[in-house]
């Protein structure tokens, strides 16, 4: 059998890592792209490997130079996982546009940049898979991290009309949405100038919001548990549409789709 061809985002750390060894273990060759390259890794058991590829998702070049350097190595890309992303947390008036910007363009433009690199890659064969890392927090709104909120969000509306323009194609479309997961993202998030300041009014709530996430994401699930989630609609013949991995994640989603606005909102701001 011939071994699935992936390439990965944001393979270094995290959700990625998991993913990457995962897949590698079940015989998968991974492309795993982040911004510095590593050595490479083989199972010998299975055969997978995982090719570790300096890439920079908000480097249009770059992405092109890689799916190019896959296509000529292997001669296939069986799906694409878009994972890359990061964290800033402050108000949103204590936001600059700058620091908005900074949000949005890994976690959606870039994931947009790397799809729509592999797209005609899957068009010309006929079938494909694309697969993007989104979170609860794409449908469960969080204070004081409300762009990255807004931006996951925007990356699950994004698959989900992708998913209709490519379906003539054959090529699927699925969002992963993750909760609290334990992984190196909680000490990495970024937090805007402003926000940092004595003189915001929002620092000391800003603070107690965002140490009860923190908390919760280092008490949270191991990235395997998403890793898993993953692999399964990688093996599956039909992609879901989207998928919230840990059952008291999907049952947060499916009563937060089912309440009034007003009361969604209320219940939120007593968790944070």
């Amino acid at each position: 059998m011939n071994k699935k061809i992936i390439l990965l985002t944001g393979a270094s750390a995290g959700i990625g890592k998991a993913t990457a060894e995962l897949l590698m273990k079940k015989g998968t060759v991974v492309y795993g792209a982040s911004r510095r390259a590593y050595a490479p890794q083989n199972d010998t058991t299975s055969g997978g490997e995982i090719i570790y590829v300096s890439m920079d998702v908000n480097n249009e070049s770059e992405i092109k130079s890689i799916v190019e350097r896959i296509i000529f190595e292997r001669g296939r890309l069986d799906a694409v996982v878009s994972n890359a992303g990061n964290g800033i947390a402050g108000s949103v008036e204590d936001s600059s546009s700058d620091e908005v910007k900074y949000q949005f363009e890994t976690n959606f433009f870039g994931a947009v940049k790397t799809i729509q690199a592999c797209i005609p890659v899957f068009r010309a064969q006929g079938y494909g898979k694309i697969i993007a890392v989104s979170s609860v927090a794409g449908i469960v709104p969080i204070p004081f991290q409300a762009f990255y909120s807004a931006g996951k969000s925007a990356l699950l509306i994004f698959m989900q009309a992708l998913a209709l323009e490519l379906q003539p194609f054959y090529i699927q479309c699925c969002s992963i949405l993750p909760g609290d997961t334990k992984t190196g993202f909680t000490a990495a998030r970024k937090y805007t100038i402003a926000s940092q300041s004595p003189h915001s009014v929002y620092g000391k709530k800003m603070k107690s919001s965002v140490g009860k996430m923190e908390k919760d994401e280092q008490n949270g699930m191991s990235p395997y548990v998403i890793a898993n989630a993953i692999l399964r609609q990688i093996e599956k013949k039909k992609m879901n549409t989207f998928v919230v991995p840990g059952f008291g994640y999907q049952l947060i989603v499916w009563l937060f789709n089912r309440l009034p606005v007003k009361l969604r909102l209320w219940v939120v701001g007593l968790l944070y």
